[in-house]
């Protein structure tokens, strides 16, 4: 077997910053546990794995692939930087000679544009609904412990937890916190909560360039301690920074070691345009 693979990084413009994604293109079908073996090879938070549909179908021509995303340990319904990874390979090392892109996933048909400064996401909006504080505060004071929270939201189509930090602190403040992923298994046993979104609202710009808010994202349920930029997670913070900022178009930044930027959009169809860069890093043959 040899495979055709590429890791690029989502959400930056350089190299070795945003969120690195392996891409697998698939010219013929895959065994089922080959997936999982090969996510776990390439020990990055998400492997992405294009197939043509049909079999006369080919990469640089067609304009709908199937697509799917692993983890090291799991399969999930939705990625956005793998698919911004995906959307990348075939754009700008394929070719692909299409403008925009479908695949067909887990959570619906997905696009991807290609614009001249970025590539853009269509993806489903999720609400985010109030939570009771007792019924996850086991899990919030095990993760950041005596950090001041200033509202708590609970997403149950994406089983995200978002919390947002008092307004008192600053991006340096969320950057630096120490958050205990490791317990946060042992704490939230029922799956009713599979990724930590930690988020903050932006400040007005000076020296440094303005966003509307910052975040972090955590899931170790799905073997991924921290991301480094999380499209999914994006998907939710959208629908609810929107909410309290009265905005439609948003600039936000995942403030993880590596960092990532993303140019927000709501559609009025009730759903997001999320655009980011993409930094092809590696190419290569994958054997077995």
């Amino acid at each position: 077997m040899k495979l055709p693979i590429f890791i690029a990084d989502a959400f930056t413009a350089k190299a070795f910053r945003g969120n690195p994604a392996a891409v697998c293109l698939l010219e013929n079908k895959l065994d089922e546990d080959l997936h999982q073996k090969i996510a776990k090879e390439m020990n990055l938070s998400e492997t992405a794995f294009i197939r043509k549909l049909h079999p006369n179908d080919n990469f640089t021509q067609s304009s709908c692939f199937g697509l799917r995303w692993f983890t090291p340990q799991n399969e999930v319904p939705l990625c956005g930087h793998a698919t911004l990874a995906s959307a990348a390979v075939l754009f700008h090392k394929i070719k692909n000679v299409n403008s925009t892109l479908t695949f067909v996933t887990l959570s619906g048909e997905l696009k991807a544009r290609k614009e001249e400064d970025g590539i853009v996401l269509d993806l489903p909006l999720y609400p985010a609904h109030p939570q009771k504080l007792h019924e996850v505060e086991d899990l919030i004071k095990t993760a950041i412990g005596d950090t001041l929270v200033q509202d708590v939201r609970y997403s149950p189509d994406t089983k995200k937890l978002l919390v947002r930090l008092s307004d008192t602190y600053n991006r340096s403040f969320l950057e630096s916190l120490t958050v205990n992923t490791e317990n946060l298994l042992q704490v939230e046993t029922a799956g009713k909560v599979k990724g930590l979104i930690l988020t903050l609202k932006g400040e007005p710009g000076g020296q440094t360039q303005a966003f509307d808010f910052y975040s972090r994202y955590f899931s170790p349920w799905n073997g991924v301690a921290e991301d480094p930029v999380t499209g999914s997670a994006h998907a939710v913070l959208s629908s609810y920074w929107s909410e309290q900022l009265g905005k439609k178009h948003l600039h936000a930044f995942q403030c993880s070691n590596r960092g990532g930027e993303l140019t927000i959009s709501l559609r009025s169809d009730g759903r997001v345009d999320i655009k980011g860069g993409a930094a092809l890093v590696l190419e290569g043959t994958l054997t077995a």
